[in-house]
């Protein structure tokens, strides 16, 4: 921790600094107002007028400190002392000027600092005007002007109570050397630019400068005639009068308050006054000095500053109440919304949870909030993804779903499951990220998307797959045979008799016998072979990984052959039909289009269906090369 260095003119800083007699003295009114308003004004806990003494800096006035002095070599004020504008801090943990300082690694923790020097008439700076924070903040513009006007305040006391030191020395000095110096002292009585008066114990003008005649409107021999007490504001001189008895008593040295003087012209003016007495041989009280410096142009400018405090004061609590009700209108919102809304801490637990979330999941309110939502909806095989996602959102900022419109699996209270669509938004709230999210419910979306893609690529009577997902499957099946050098097949059946089938039993009667021929298909082939329905009495069977070219599809086709041809009871009776075969086989080494395929083994079921039906074409002896 770095200590501030001393200032060049330390030496005669220090003499001045004692000269104003400020060093552990009783609290003043004239200051704690200034760091009152300080604290009240920047909205900080800590407000201090601090002295920089030898070894330590000094307390004159504090908010929210409790210690009346620290070490110097602690001291942020004995950095600001170095410097000719304001020394603001935002962070004292992360400036290697305070980092190890232990007002910022113990108490107060000090994390914001913002002081003012506050300099004599000849510029030496004695102390600071500094407001404190346990948070790091930013000062605005406005609020460094509020605090420079402030530390003038403070300023102009103190170089108040530099000019009253000098005129009090020079009036203090022994009888002997007023007597050999009367012309001196006069000159200096009736020339000084503040008030000063000589005024007897019971309070009475025995002698008044020019500068108090001037300011009360009075003439030297016009003050003489009145008491102090006739000019001074009668809401003001109870207080003068028990400083006075309590200078009178010898509890007190001197005093100094600010009052108020009523002019000659009845206008009101106010005052600094500061009251020493002077003693006799006898110990008895002869008369008081009194310096009074005229402070209304000061008193205006607090009480312009109580006015904007008073009018800030105003715009927050309209402002606060403004936000109150945008937060209820919010609120309301966000509890009547369609959509299930939930509120999240940046640990994943559950701080809103609306109505509509209440309804889609199942928990109540009162059963979420304060809960992980890995614990609430989210599936088992998804909560580590959700938690890492997180974890990787808050140490790097860089997430994957926020803002996002998503489509995940979700689970209700009751174990079921659901689909829903998410958008996902975070924001920083006092230092810590929260995260919401809007969900609604797309099951039955998603169920009727599924369905018309179902329906899209199926034969709704048999529920085989149509002729759209032949032609999506074929050139996978062809590009799956030239990776693993197995050939293909597709047989093209068309129904023998199906016809007489229909315009002697019915359609309905037809109906069932298609379905009866896609189940004894399904039957017949693998389960890594596929059934297709084209159209009517058409079907194809895509027939993959053969380790024979042609003898495994011929004996799949003999098969089918064999089990369309048993009867299938309908209605009361019995229909038999046939089937009549083309097969059209691919090898890795072929390059047809898989409408290519489909047109070969087409014409080859045209070909057995010439030959006399209930035929598999090629025949035998013409398949030496059956491959198109």
């Amino acid at each position: 921790m770095p200590a501030a260095s001393h200032p060049p003119d330390e030496t005669e800083r220090q003499q001045l600094l004692r000269s104003l007699n400020l060093l552990d003295t009783e609290e003043e009114e004239v200051f704690d107002r200034v760091t009152r308003l300080a604290s009240r004004l920047l909205k900080v806990p800590i407000a201090l007028f601090s002295l920089v003494d030898e070894n330590r800096q000094w307390f004159k006035s504090r908010v929210g400190m409790e210690v009346p002095e620290t070490p110097r070599e602690y001291a942020f004020c004995a950095h600001a002392l170095l410097l000719d504008q304001p020394l603001v801090v935002a962070d004292a943990s992360s400036d290697a000027r305070f980092s190890d300082n232990p007002l910022v690694t113990g108490d107060p923790n000090i994390r914001f600092y913002a002081g003012v020097p506050i300099r004599t008439s000849g510029g030496l700076a004695i102390g600071t005007l500094c407001a404190l924070d346990e948070r790091v903040r930013v000062l605005t513009a406005d609020e460094l002007c509020i605090l420079i006007d402030l530390a003038d305040i403070v300023q102009k006391e103190v170089q108040h109570r530099e000019r009253l030191a000098v005129a009090g020395r020079q009036m203090l000095r022994s009888e002997a050397v007023l007597s050999a110096s009367e012309a001196r002292f006069r000159s200096i009585f009736d020339l000084a630019s503040i008030g000063i008066a000589l005024v007897s114990p019971t309070g009475g003008w025995l002698s008044a400068n020019g500068a108090l005649g001037r300011m009360l409107g009075y003439t030297p021999e016009e003050l003489q005639r009145r008491t102090f007490q006739e000019v001074t504001h009668p809401d003001d001189l109870d207080s003068d009068l028990e400083l006075l008895r309590r200078l009178q008593a010898g509890d007190i040295d001197q005093y100094q308050l600010e009052k108020r003087y009523i002019r000659k012209d009845g206008g009101i003016v106010w005052v600094n006054l500061n009251v020493s007495k002077k003693l006799n041989d006898a110990g008895a009280i002869e008369y008081y000095i009194s310096v009074i410096k005229e402070i209304s142009a000061q008193k205006e400018a607090e009480q312009a500053l109580s006015a904007l405090h008073a009018d800030l004061e105003a715009r927050v609590a309209a402002r606060t109440r403004e936000l109150r009700e945008r937060e209820l209108e919010l609120r309301s919102v966000i509890e009547n919304a369609n959509d299930a809304y939930i509120g999240l801490d940046q640990s994943g637990v559950v701080t809103v949870w609306n109505r509509a979330a209440e309804q889609t999941f199942g928990y109540s309110a009162a059963e979420a909030i304060g809960q992980a939502l890995d614990d609430l909806i989210i599936p088992d095989d998804m909560v580590s993804a959700h938690r890492n996602g997180m974890g990787r959102y808050l140490t790097s900022g860089v997430s994957t779903v926020l803002g996002k419109r998503l489509e995940l699996p979700a689970v209700r209270k009751d174990g079921s499951a659901l689909i829903v669509e998410v958008r996902i938004s975070t924001l920083e709230l006092h230092g810590q990220q929260m995260f919401s999210a809007f969900l609604h419910d797309i099951s039955e979306r998603k169920q009727a998307e599924a369905r018309r893609e179902y329906e899209s690529r199926h034969d709704m009577l048999t529920n085989l797959q149509n002729r759209r997902a032949l032609l999506e499957t074929l050139p996978i099946a062809q590009g799956r045979a030239a990776r693993t050098g197995k050939s293909m097949a597709l047989l093209f059946i068309d129904l023998d008799g199906f016809k007489a089938v229909n315009d002697d039993l019915g359609h309905d009667a037809g109906d069932s016998v298609l379905r009866a021929v896609a189940a004894r298909l399904r039957d017949v082939v693998r389960k890594t072979d596929s059934v297709f329905r084209l159209a009517g009495d058409e079907f194809t069977v895509l027939l993959e990984a053969m380790s024979d070219t042609f003898g495994d599809a011929r004996q799949v086709a003999d098969k089918i052959v064999a089990e369309v041809r048993r009867p299938v009871a309908v209605e009361g009776s019995v229909a038999v039909v046939g089937a009549s075969i083309g097969i059209a086989v691919f090898t890795p080494q072929d390059s047809a289009s898989p409408e290519a395929l489909i047109k070969e083994a087409d014409r080859q079921m045209y070909a057995a269906k010439r030959a006399g039906k209930g035929q598999v074409f090629p025949q035998p002896d013409d398949a030496a090369d059956p491959c198109i």
